[in-house]
């Protein structure tokens, strides 16, 4: 009996670090700031802007590359290092506010950098719906903390409702699939403990809103009537 006992606390000790594992890869790999380069990878794929020219989109990912991911990664780095910090003390809620400021730096760079450029308004909406989110998070963060990783992942969701009405595709089947990614991720932030379940929720319902309200154009152009008159 004693030896089974030891057995069943060994198998779960294993499954415990098994799934910890997997939370870490999960969230690793779907970090914030691969999401609008996701973004753009997908809609540069699967929807009809796969017909435009090689160069322009490559021009394009490598500007969104550069200001979302590689530009706030090697700032916050270095912040991290002159501070003394490791990364994992940045998500502390206090320690936050410095690389929020370096990140929506650089997607305001981005910004500029694509309307100089004259790339369409539903690719620089991409942007400007992450840079609101990210505004919001440091807001949220004066007293409470929401996870940017499933504000990224319902800023994915919300996109995909919002090109379909724009396109006229049937989003169902990428629906499906990044509601599932979404739910994976959100299990990894609660098994790591970064997150609670009412953090990650209202991280994903602050993309979610953010995107449709910036990209779907039955909305924006709603929103857009309602503030000029």
């Amino acid at each position: 009996m004693g030896e089974e006992t030891k057995d069943k606390v060994t198998h779960h000790i294993i499954a415990d670090r098994t799934m910890i594992r997997t939370a870490k890869v999960v969230s690793g790999i779907l970090t914030p700031f691969s999401i609008p380069f996701l973004a753009f990878l997908v809609l540069f794929l699967f929807s009809y802007l796969r017909i435009m020219p090689l160069a322009y989109k490559l021009i394009v990912l490598g500007i969104v590359y550069c200001f979302t991911i590689l530009m706030p990664t090697i700032t916050i780095f270095l912040f991290s290092k002159i501070n003394g910090f490791a990364l994992q003390d940045l998500s502390d809620r206090k320690k936050r506010y410095v690389p929020f400021i370096l990140t929506i730096t650089s997607y305001i760079f981005c910004l500029l950098m694509m309307h100089r450029l004259n790339i369409p308004w539903y690719m620089t909406g991409i942007i400007l719906a992450a840079l609101i989110m990210q505004l919001i998070s440091v807001v949220v963060n004066l007293k409470w903390k929401l996870s940017e990783h499933m504000a990224g992942m319902g800023g994915i969701v919300g996109g995909l409702l919002s090109f379909s009405s724009l396109f006229g595709y049937n989003p169902v089947w990428w629906l499906c699939i990044f509601i599932l990614i979404a739910g994976a991720l959100g299990s990894a932030r609660i098994i790591l403990k970064h997150h609670t379940l009412g953090e990650v929720l209202f991280g994903f319902a602050v993309g979610f809103v953010c995107t449709m309200l910036v990209l779907h154009p039955v909305i924006s152009n709603s929103l857009f009537r309602i503030f000029l008159f």
